[in-house]
């Protein structure tokens, strides 16, 4: 999950959890298939008629899927000036993101606006000044379970977009497999950057609430966690620190909630196939219009 500090973004050994989670999870592949795919309708949509285009991303983390929508947005409106404003908590992604536009060609024609806090103290920053910057496009990945209040942070970045806007907000599917995990145990999991599980469910709720005219797109994936029941395993395990947002999840847990938390991937959350488990990761991407 992509993050912003309770800890709420990701710093020293988080940045390491969540790289690895990435590189096992296929999480960005998968939200980069979609984002590919439907992406430059919506653009078109965004930027018609229009002389320039701004973008938010807010919990960006080190950008890698930011970059890309970029430069799908740059592909789309080749003669159209954009500005790209980025929230993120962790000082370690921002550098990362950095590090990726110094060294993309395209990239360092965008001037970017780096705002390195959490996205509450965006939101205060920007209520304090007379003039609200406006966007064209707001993108939301796996942030929201950081946020303090869902509610006014939908309503807040809905405010800031353009005519024609688009807000988009990616997050884990109800009643997939991480909604299981975290709703189950929610009164074990949700007590460090976590405090509230939420998933896409959580999020169409406050959409209807406001009268916001939104879709919802399913972004399907999978990932193999059979290492997750080899105790002696190392990938296994640290699978299950990044899934339970744990340093050490054999420490962590007493060996009922292990075991229960074990029976409930493996019979509730996955599906087994030739052998391997394999985890219901299934995202959706929620549109919003402005």
């Amino acid at each position: 999950m992509a993050a912003e500090a309770k800890q709420t973004c990701y710093e020293g050994s988080s940045v390491q959890s969540f790289q690895f989670y990435l590189e096992h999870s296929g999480e960005h592949k998968a939200i980069l298939q979609f984002v590919q795919n439907i992406l430059p309708g919506e653009y078109k949509r965004i930027g018609a008629g229009k002389s320039s285009l701004d973008v938010l991303g807010v919990g960006s983390g080190g950008g890698e899927l930011d970059a890309q929508m970029l430069s799908l947005l740059q592909s789309t409106f080749s003669a159209v000036p954009i500005s790209a404003d980025i929230v993120e908590g962790s000082t370690q992604l921002v550098d990362n993101f950095k590090e990726l536009v110094a060294k993309t060609a395209n990239l360092k024609k965008i001037p970017f606006f780096w705002h390195i806090m959490k996205s509450e103290e965006y939101e205060k920053q920007v209520k304090a000044k007379r003039e609200m910057k406006r966007f064209d496009f707001i993108n939301m990945i796996q942030m929201v379970y950081y946020v303090d209040d869902l509610e006014e942070t939908i309503k807040f970045y809905h405010s800031l977009l353009k005519k024609n806007g688009r807000l988009m907000i990616i997050i884990e599917t109800e009643k997939g497999g991480w909604d299981t995990l975290w709703s189950t145990y929610k009164k074990e999991l949700c007590i460090d950057a976590i405090i509230e599980y939420r998933s896409s469910g959580d999020v169409v709720t406050c959409l209807k609430k406001h009268g916001l005219k939104y879709e919802e797109h399913l972004i399907p994936n999978t990932f193999d966690i059979t290492e997750c029941f080899n105790p002696s395993s190392k990938i296994g395990e640290s699978l299950l620190n990044f899934m339970t947002a744990r340093d050490h999840f054999y420490q962590s847990f007493t060996p009922e909630i292990r075991a229960g938390i074990l029976d409930l991937l493996r019979n509730k959350c996955s599906a087994e196939k030739d052998g391997k488990i394999f985890f219901n990761s299934n995202l959706s991407c929620i549109l919003v219009y402005a």
